[in-house]
């Protein structure tokens, strides 16, 4: 996770091995992740059906296919997409290039990627100390700033350098090993695993207006900090439980500090302390291996199922342009050209981040308004072709409709500060 110069960008490792590892597997990806989309499907409906024994004896298998009736009906849905994309032979609002071809060509073997890589290299970041050691630092400032704990500063810079899916997986892991509780996991996920810098740069650069983009990320990181103190105190991330995932409740002095202790010291006592129970190579690769397949076979076809429906959803209704309409007397309140046209823009970023930017480039004249919807779609952050099925797939606790909420807040609470950066930068 440490920031690395290439080129003329900062970066991560793990990023750079992604996009090696994405280069490398590119002639058979499709193939692959097509393959492996149907085997979740058939298996994950065998043994609903059928509950072999042969198969349930195995907890990698149990774990990864025995699954909900939900669950398996999204499955089959992201099976149905993706063959049918993959072979060109169904609908087109299915298969076109905006909808179940961008899921399929653009999105999942860049997730595949990562996932593999951050699977595997996970636990050097979790069971070594360094979390607690962040963790116990930063708890004075996390925990009257955003009621999370300080080991979350760590997803937040995992994603700000990384990649916003490798932020959701720290927080679905640490959440099921009981370091975050119900509510806090649900703000980590939602509100602390920001867009990489990288992407901000693909996102002005779709709207032309590349030569701003220092003031476009200030305006980003305004934005974001706003959305990170006001959302969490709303409904519903205020409504969920102080409860860890099996139930239980956090001990309230764990992040207390011991008397005679200094707060550096006592960091360190604690990291070393985690950092002896680190399991050995061979643990430390099974857990990788594990968390890889968890995250390939369980996150995919979710991934697939919801990205493409939400796609053909903006793509092929008026759904996201009637919603849209209610913000025009905000947009016009707030005195940003081009009022209807942008509003037209604001809900779509719930289907994909990346539709509100295209949209504009070709429909809106004026920079101010472009840069505003840039700003926006990446503050946004809840968009179901890639956040939202992460979350949705794994075990964080929230369900569409709060995802759905959640994405108006961020939009409300966001606007008015990019508007005011707006006409104030550009």
């Amino acid at each position: 996770m440490t920031p690395v110069p290439i080129g003329e960008a900062m970066t991560i490792p793990i990023a750079v091995m992604a996009k090696a590892v994405q280069e490398w597997i590119a002639p058979f990806a499709l193939g692959l992740i097509t393959s492996i989309v149907c085997i979740t499907g058939i298996l994950s409906l065998v043994i609903k059906l059928f509950k072999p024994q042969s198969l349930l004896k195995f907890f990698i298998i149990k774990h990864l296919f025995d699954v909900s009736w939900l669950w398996l009906s999204v499955r089959l849905l992201g099976m149905v997409f993706i063959v049918l994309t993959y072979t060109k032979q169904g609908p087109e609002m299915i298969i076109s290039g905006n909808t179940g071809a961008l899921v399929l060509n653009d999105l999942l073997p860049v997730l595949f990627s990562v996932f593999i890589l951050a699977g595997l290299l996970l636990p050097l970041l979790l069971n070594f100390g360094l979390l607690e050691l962040v963790g116990t630092l930063l708890t004075k400032v996390m925990r009257p700033l955003f009621g999370v704990p300080g080991r979350s500063a760590v997803n937040c810079v995992a994603s700000w350098l990384g990649d916003g899916s490798v932020g959701i997986l720290m927080t679905a892991r640490q959440y099921e090993d009981k370091h975050y509780t119900q509510r806090e996991a649900a703000i980590i996920g939602t509100t602390f695993s920001a867009v990489s810098i990288t992407f901000c740069l693909v996102v002005i650069g779709q709207v032309k207006l590349e030569h701003l983009f220092a003031p476009f990320y200030l305006t980003v990181c305004l934005a974001g900090l706003a959305a990170a103190l006001i959302v969490p105190r709303l409904p519903p991330l205020r409504f969920k439980k102080d409860l860890y995932v099996d139930g239980t409740e956090p001990d309230k002095d764990a992040e207390s500090v011991p008397e005679g202790k200094t707060l550096v010291a006592h960091s360190l006592d604690v990291a070393l302390a985690k950092a002896r129970t680190a399991p050995g190579v061979g643990g430390t690769l099974k857990e990788g291996l594990h968390n890889a397949f968890d995250m390939v076979f369980a996150v995919l076809p979710v991934v697939m199922a919801v990205g493409t429906f939400a796609l053909i959803i903006a793509e092929y209704t008026p759904i996201f342009e009637y919603m849209g309409k209610p913000f025009v007397p905000f947009l016009e309140l707030l005195q940003v050209p081009e009022a209807e046209a942008a509003a037209q823009t604001i809900m779509v970023g719930f289907a994909d981040m990346f539709i509100p930017s295209i949209l504009a480039a070709g429909s809106i004249e004026s920079d101010v308004t472009r840069f505003i919807i840039a700003a926006m779609s990446v503050t946004q952050l809840i968009y179901m072709s890639e956040v939202g099925a992460l979350l949705l797939g794994s075990k964080i606790p929230v369900n569409i409709v709060e995802l759905f909420l959640i994405f108006i807040l961020r939009t409300l609470v966001t606007l008015p500060v990019i508007v005011l950066m707006a006409h104030w930068l550009v």
